[in-house]
């Protein structure tokens, strides 16, 4: 995988906690860097450690299934690029705007819950044998600057871009699945 795709699936799983970024920007009342600063680094954190986590777990068994590594990429990284736009489109009718986003086990979920893509790819990085660590420290790094940078745009702009970036990040990483599918069966 090179390095450019590594830097479009970084920003395709950056996008949901950029979206959520977004929204604390919006609910924080006196906004200050280092709020900006704390909701980046956690972002980033786990945005950067679920994929060593994805792929540690199945580095055990890519000996199994390589002949369709290129098949389980495409399936992985189609469903979460799916779901994502489906989420993005679905009416919030329970939208959380009473909660701090400041709080650390509010962060803490949200860091969660915006990562759990990110594991998933790692899973697909352990079948296409990309250097985990290079991955993981880029897609971080994305993050980190995505989500301080959505922390502000939050403050200035409002809801404008909330959904508009979920529905990008998941059209990047269902276009990056067929990328990865289309050059393993040799068209590319």
């Amino acid at each position: 995988m090179t390095f450019i795709s590594i830097i479009i699936i970084a920003f395709g799983l950056a996008m949901d906690a950029f979206a959520v970024s977004i929204t604390s920007g919006i609910l924080i009342k006196d906004l200050k860097v280092r709020h900006a600063l704390k909701i980046a680094l956690f972002f980033g954190v786990f945005q950067g450690v679920m994929p060593l986590i994805g792929w540690i777990l199945s580095i055990r068994f890519s000996k199994y299934i390589q002949s369709i590594d290129h098949w389980v990429s495409f399936l992985l990284l189609g469903y979460i690029g799916i779901k994502m736009i489906h989420e993005a489109l679905k009416n919030d009718e329970d939208d959380d705007t009473g909660k701090n986003p400041l709080d650390l086990k509010i962060l803490t979920i949200l860091s969660i819950a915006t990562s759990i893509d990110a594991l998933v790819v790692g899973v697909s990085f352990a079948f296409l044998e990309v250097n985990i660590i290079y991955a993981a420290l880029i897609i971080a790094i994305i993050t980190l600057v995505c989500c301080f940078i959505g922390v502000f745009m939050g403050k200035k702009f409002g809801e404008l871009f909330n959904k508009k970036a979920e529905i990008f990040g998941g059209v990047i990483l269902v276009l990056m699945g067929v990328k990865i599918l289309i050059e393993h069966l040799g068209y590319i």
